[in-house]
């Protein structure tokens, strides 16, 4: 199985072809918007961090801005430090640069402002994405494909036809070669055992075990009794949509990833060694956006992303597909989702024959089809972790 992406230097392939402006600090993110607004094609990975922080909130974020600007699906990389913040511009463009793909950096108060530092910001990458224009799609074996596994929003569907159609596409994507990944392990509470039974050796059955009981730890320490209403561990649209508990959700949510065994636990933001193929887990919480931005830090290039209820979020320069586990969803968000599940539960379709169709769908979005998301330039989901995950990194 192939699809057609663009091959990057340090071997890796890219199912879209983007040039970034990255700020290195918040103080930054202004102008680099200006930046890459002036550039067709270019995107700008807003934050709140680069300073103000220490150990491991510190770690996390240099760790996950270099992994961004690491990305395939990024052609290029245009740096921009303010010139006095922790995180230096300069760690974070040395990091990009060992992909070998084109990176520039450009420090504001080096430049005279915020002004000169768009016109000369605007310039250098216009010449970026020019170049990368010039890139063409080649064929890329299965392999060299990533997909994140993801669920919000979650009803009584997901877990039914949406969740097990992931299963199947997954099941075929690893075994021809490729990987996925699955995370959210505070929505896995209950099938450590489950998940345990597929790790490939003993190592992984202790890692796997091991991420699921830290997870909970970092729940419980969250929670505090001074405020009752505020501990729930799913969110009441959960309640709403009919799934009862945590383990119910789980217990629905597991099926995102099939029955190929477990090769891996990631951490966050760090993609697993080159010689490794298949299915991982990654150490982190169900944030949304956090939890995205781990995996597409880990590499992945397409993010499946499961809601019964539906969900309009997007990452910036990764494809987010929306699958919905009932016709009622699909109708009412049609602006929003990409596949439905719903033949399923009516008996039109058995969930082996969806899970082929949908990773058909996978390859023509790893190939160029744009999803609902990018086309309504969603980018929520670009958000870096946080120390509350810091036991389960």
């Amino acid at each position: 199985m192939t699809f057609m992406g663009w091959k990057r230097a340090d071997g890796q392939a890219g199912t879209r072809n983007y040039v970034a402006v990255i700020p290195s600090v918040f103080c930054a993110n202004t102008t680099a918007e200006k930046i890459a607004s002036r550039v067709d094609g270019a995107i700008c990975l807003r934050h709140p961090v680069g300073c103000s922080q220490v150990g491991f909130d510190f770690e996390l974020s240099a760790r996950t801005l270099i992994a961004m600007g690491s990305h395939p699906n990024l052609a290029a990389v245009l740096v921009l430090g303010l010139g006095c913040e922790r995180l230096k511009p300069q760690e974070l463009y040395e990091g990009i640069k060992r992909t070998g793909k084109p990176v520039e950096m450009l420090i504001i108060q080096d430049e005279g402002g915020s002004t000169p530092t768009v016109e000369k910001g605007a310039r250098i990458l216009a010449d970026m994405a020019k170049n990368a224009a010039g890139l063409k799609r080649e064929e890329c074996d299965i392999s060299q494909l990533i997909v994140a596994l993801k669920c919000g929003g979650t009803d009584a569907t997901s877990g039914i036809s949406a969740n097990p159609t992931l299963g199947v596409m997954c099941d075929i994507l690893c075994s021809n070669g490729g990987s996925a990944i699955l995370s959210e392990l505070n929505e896995l509470i209950s099938t450590e055992d489950m998940l345990a039974s597929r790790a490939i050796n003993k190592e992984v059955e202790k890692k796997i075990y091991q991420a699921i009981y830290e997870i909970e730890e970092v729940l419980r320490s969250g929670c505090d009794e001074r405020f009752p209403g505020r501990n729930e561990l799913i969110s009441p649209g959960n309640f709403q949509g009919g799934v009862s508990s945590i383990v119910e959700k789980a217990l629905g949510g597991v099926h995102k990833s099939g029955s190929s065994p477990i090769v891996d636990v990631l951490d966050y933001a760090i993609r697993p060694d080159k010689d490794k193929k298949g299915m991982f887990l990654m150490k982190y919480e169900s944030q949304d956006g956090e939890v995205v931005t781990g995996m597409v830090g880990c590499g992945a290039q397409v993010v499946a992303f499961t809601t019964g209820r539906g969900n309009p979020t997007g990452f910036p320069f990764v494809p987010v597909i929306k699958v919905t586990g009932n016709d009622k969803s699909f109708r009412k968000m049609k602006d929003d989702m990409d596949y439905n599940t719903g033949a399923i539960i009516s008996g039109e379709m058995s969930i082996k024959e969806m899970g082929e169709d949908f990773l058909k769908m996978v390859l023509r979005v790893a190939s160029g089809e744009r999803v609902k998301a990018e086309i309504l330039g969603g980018d929520e989901l670009f958000v870096i972790g946080r120390r509350q995950g810091r036991q389960a990194i």
